[in-house]
């Protein structure tokens, strides 16, 4: 087997550059807790990203981004929506609702996003006091099927929050991917369109570890630093953290790797768009690829490269380009997949 992954972005190495600042932040002795010079720094750069009216902070990874940055603007009695598809009702292990209490309230997305209409029908419960009451809407951007939300989408989305006292809450794993497919900045993509929590996400682009939550509303943040600390997600050697957020958010390194990520999925749509018995089922908005294969056709080709299984019934699969996916790799898989659908009987 092919030690080039296509299962996901995280499968990529430590961009040099990020490891490069992590091997430099690892000079001497630094106070713990964020209270060193790589904190301050990435702190103040990010604040440049996102506006001087954010408010920064890191954690270990995007479960605790999520579920912290969620916690921060609800009580145990509150309600989240969420596509039936998104990372907290799918791939947390009920991670929001164990230590926030609040309940998901999962909306079916064959497109991974939400609109009002599909929300709406959900606040008819409204100050009935049987039912949880709906606190935040969650989006991923991208989404978990590789769509992106547009400008239009995500502004429409926060002038409903705000009119039903709403809190917009985004996954940004992959905001990175999601902000170059827009043309946009991070702040373009996120703070300016009325998000007003960001799960900022860098492991699936280049840093070693670490994730950030970013708040566009300081009340939310209010108590944060506790939370942070009560949701074990306060890191003692965050130097090596912040130095990794640094090195790729406050250079065009992170527009550069998701530029590349996204480049690649779209050259290997477009190679696999040209086989038979193969069928690209989502848009390529950024470094995502879901292709439907003859179910025979799987196996064959997981002997030679590892990659998930979306939809096993439906035999659809989803591969995922990293900033240091080759056009090599994309065309050794293409080859594999040709052979794999040309072998079917």
């Amino acid at each position: 087997m092919s030690d080039r992954f296509f299962a996901s972005d995280n499968a990529s190495g430590v961009h040099p550059e990020v490891m490069a600042a992590i091997a430099s932040a690892n000079a001497g002795h630094a106070v713990g807790y964020g209270d060193d010079p790589w904190t301050a720094s990435a702190t103040k750069a990010l604040g440049r990203v996102f506006g001087r009216k954010s408010s920064v902070y890191f954690v270990y990874n995007g479960t605790g981004a999520n579920v912290l940055g969620i916690q921060s603007a609800l009580r145990a009695h509150n309600a989240v929506i969420c596509t039936d598809c998104s990372h907290i009702n799918v791939d947390e292990c009920g991670a929001v609702e164990r230590f926030t209490g609040a309940k998901l309230l999962p909306v079916p997305s064959p497109s991974g996003r939400l609109d009002p209409a599909r929300i709406e029908p959900l606040l008819s419960v409204s100050g009935v006091p049987h039912h949880s009451q709906p606190r935040v809407v969650s989006i991923t951007q991208a989404t978990e099927v590789g769509t992106v939300y547009s400008v239009d989408e995500i502004r429409e989305l926060s002038r409903f929050c705000r009119r039903h006292d709403l809190v917009l809450h985004m996954d940004g794993a992959r905001i990175s991917n999601a902000a170059v497919s827009l043309g946009l900045g991070l702040y373009e993509a996120s703070g300016k369109l009325g998000v007003d929590i960001l799960s900022l996400g860098g492991t699936k682009n280049g840093l070693m570890f670490g994730e950030a939550v970013v708040f566009f509303r300081s009340d939310l943040a209010d108590e944060f630093e506790f939370i942070r600390k009560q949701g074990t997600q306060l890191a003692s050697k965050m130097r090596y953290i912040a130095a990794g957020f640094e090195a790729l958010f406050a250079t065009d390194l992170w527009e550069r790797n998701a530029r590349h990520a996204n480049e690649m999925a779209t050259y290997l749509c477009e190679r696999l768009d040209t086989l038979p018995e193969v069928e690209v089922v989502q848009p390529v908005h950024a470094n995502g690829c879901f292709v439907k294969l003859p179910q025979s056709a799987i196996p064959r080709v997981r002997k030679s490269f590892f990659f998930y299984v979306w939809d096993e019934p439906l035999g659809v699969v989803r591969f995922m380009c990293s900033y240091d996916t080759t056009r090599e790799d994309v065309d050794a898989l293409v080859a594999a997949i040709g052979d794999a659908v040309g072998g079917v009987q």
